[in-house]
């Protein structure tokens, strides 16, 4: 797992993620068990998102970009896009 402490770190764990995604959504027959990583695959990857977003605005606006905690998934999913 790549660290996520740091803007390299959580985008080389968005690619990890991306192509579990892919991996998962290539198969013509999800088994329950696919289904369900799909989903924890997706749900991380929302955060990876969420807290690469939190870490550039805080550098953006002088803050520091290491005060940026990955947020829960209930409040990630729960944005309006």
């Amino acid at each position: 797992m790549a660290d996520t402490t740091n803007d390299a770190g959580i985008g080389a764990r968005i690619k990890e993620l991306v192509a579990e995604e892919h991996r998962l959504r290539s198969h013509p027959n999800p088994t329950p068990e696919d289904l369900t990583s799909l989903k924890t695959t997706e749900n991380e990857l929302d955060q990876c998102w969420d807290l690469l977003r939190q870490r550039r605005a805080k550098q953006e606006t002088g803050g520091n970009p290491g005060e940026a905690k990955a947020r829960a998934v209930g409040e990630v999913e729960g944005y309006l896009q």
